[in-house]
């Protein structure tokens, strides 16, 4: 298994980051973070995982370990693969999509291309015994603040962002306002 590479990154392709590597390029199919990472640097190192099948060997990338612990998980999800897992840690944080799987918040993984709602359901369900405490977990108020935002035509994402650093303790119209304003 290979868990991690440290090299010069000499290309960007639509099927991944080539990182040289003691001479050998490695095609590694990355989240956009570890792109972005890789970019203009004279040396990365990126978390990497990688699958074994009949055909091929294939690498993926990761920024941080948070990210590949999350992919690993996912594998682990029925009928989720190495393409659909990669898709949805590339959306958002590890951390924004493992407070999504406690608080079961399906609609989170239907925004991610690919995903219907079966997928999404068994996501939450499969892992959220795994993901841990529930201090993770949002407040009912800040998932209708959130869905508020999203029925004013913004991104899950974007709703998600800007109610980040909101008090969720607040009434939900006092969270939403301050998004409002945040996004003004």
């Amino acid at each position: 298994m290979i868990a991690q590479l440290r090299g010069t990154p000499v290309a960007s392709t639509p099927e991944g980051l080539v990182l040289d590597v003691g001479g050998v390029g490695y095609l590694v199919a990355a989240t956009p973070a570890a792109v972005r990472k890789a970019s203009g640097a004279g040396e990365v190192t990126l978390e990497t995982y990688m699958v074994v099948r009949e055909d091929a060997l294939q690498l993926y990338g990761f920024a941080e370990r948070t990210e590949r612990e999350l992919f690993v998980q996912l594998l682990t999800v029925n009928g989720v693969g190495p393409k659909v897992a990669l898709a949805i840690v590339s959306g958002s944080p590890a951390d924004e999509l493992r407070r999504a799987i406690v608080r079961e918040d399906t609609a989170r993984f239907m925004a991610i291309p690919g995903i219907g709602k079966k997928t999404a359901e068994r996501i939450v369900l499969e892992l959220k015994e795994k993901m841990g405490t529930p201090e993770a977990v949002a407040t009912t108020g800040d998932l209708v603040a959130r869905d508020a935002l999203v029925e004013l035509g913004w991104t899950l994402v974007d709703a998600e962002r800007a109610l980040s650093d909101v008090d969720d303790a607040l009434p939900v119209e006092e969270q939403v306002r301050i998004a409002l304003r945040k996004a003004a």
